[in-house]
């Protein structure tokens, strides 16, 4: 059976990869702020969900990623196959 990971053991492998995420996150959001039509975007939905999505992210627990899926995913429509 495989050792439990410390809150340590995870942040330091994964710290670099976060930062990363975090630093491409933020120079995706300074492009679109600095095209040409930035202000058109600000309301589309997408973005919208973008900021929501960053909004998970601070409330914190431990299950963010499932709720960002969730904010990302299509709901559920019965008989959606038929």
């Amino acid at each position: 059976m495989a050792a439990t990971r410390t809150a340590q053991d995870v942040l330091e492998r994964h710290f670099l990869e976060l930062r990363c995420g975090l630093l491409d996150l933020a120079a995706a959001f300074d492009r679109i702020e600095r095209s040409e039509g930035a202000a058109a975007v600000r309301d589309d939905p997408r973005m919208e969900h973008l900021r929501k999505g960053l909004r998970i992210l601070l409330d914190g627990g431990t299950d963010r990623a499932e709720r960002i899926q969730l904010l990302f995913s299509d709901a559920y429509e019965e008989g959606w196959s038929e």
